[in-house]
């Protein structure tokens, strides 16, 4: 039986027109949704067709015998990627990090379909660079970024992968009780809650907390390395503040519920994609085994 040729598997998300339709039924409504608050519809609108019209010029890059599917990020969780897929990305950065959990080893190519709306530090290349990209990714003659992301395994079964970081704290980010574990030393806890970033996320929400902290650290997003930074840390004759950042290699950082009830770890901002983190649970943070094959060129 002859092999499969590849698939091209287009991942995006709504744009604003699509969501705004969603919510108000029609068009019309929309408009008047947005212009009896001094808004006007025809910028979103044609942000929305300039996003279509790149996403079907990335379409018709395909060649002519491959397979190709398009998914939303809404359906990620339910969509099975195969080895031999090419991903391709149509979106802002962020939808990269989305993507990115669910892949093995297949290679993602990010299309900026707008460079005056999205930075593009993910979705560097233009719809034009396409029809190259694809074969050469296939064939493994792509350059590829390996980027480090970052596991988290809770009491040793449920597990979480996060390209940028996870957030380990209380679901309403008051204050968050845990013991707190990096190498040999260790301490209790009362704080804002945590994060664990990657090379890739520390340019995100860890950067913030990083300067507002002034507790930097090196990070670099092929390192095989995470950092982590504590969000607001409270000293009391029960917490102490001593393990407020750090850079994690060899050794997890482990963390065990103090939180009778509102718990949570999520990753890449996905706060209603949490594990539950109730009294007594652990969580352990490293560097993941996989990484993010991102297409350079």
């Amino acid at each position: 039986m002859a092999a499969l040729t590849p698939r091209a598997v287009f991942v995006t998300r709504e744009t604003d027109y699509e969501l705004l339709i969603a919510r108000h039924a029609t068009r019309g409504q929309a408009r008047f949704f947005l212009e009896s608050r001094g808004q006007g519809l025809a910028q979103v609108e044609a942000r929305h067709e300039r996003f279509h019209a790149v996403l079907a010029r990335a379409r018709a890059g395909v060649p002519g015998a491959w397979r190709q599917v398009l998914v939303r990020r809404a359906d990620l969780d339910r969509f099975l990627f195969a080895e031999d897929d090419v991903v391709v990305a149509v979106g802002q950065d962020g939808l990269i990090a989305n993507v990115a959990k669910y892949l093995g080893a297949q290679p993602v190519i990010g299309v900026n379909p707008n460079p005056e709306l999205y930075d593009g530090v993910l979705v560097r290349n233009s719809v034009e660079r396409l029809p190259r990209l694809l074969p050469a990714s296939a064939a493994g003659a792509a350059g590829i970024e390996r980027r480090t992301m970052v596991e988290a395994v809770i009491d040793g079964t449920e597990r979480l992968f996060a390209l940028n970081e996870i957030f380990v704290g209380h679901r309403s980010h008051q204050s968050a009780r845990y013991r707190i574990e990096a190498g040999e030393a260790g301490e209790e806890h009362s704080s804002s809650g945590l994060i664990v970033a990657s090379g890739t996320g520390a340019t995100g929400w860890a950067r913030s907390i990083a300067e507002a902290t002034r507790l930097g650290l090196s990070l670099d997003p092929e390192e095989r390395a995470v950092g982590y930074w504590v969000r607001e840390p409270f000293p009391s004759v029960a917490t102490a503040t001593r393990l407020r950042a750090g850079k994690l290699t060899d050794a997890p950082l482990r963390v065990t519920s103090r939180m009778n009830e509102g718990g949570v770890v999520f990753a890449d901002g996905i706060e209603q994609d949490f594990l539950a983190f109730g009294w007594g649970r652990q969580v352990r943070i490293a560097p993941a085994d996989r990484a993010l094959h991102l297409v350079t060129g």
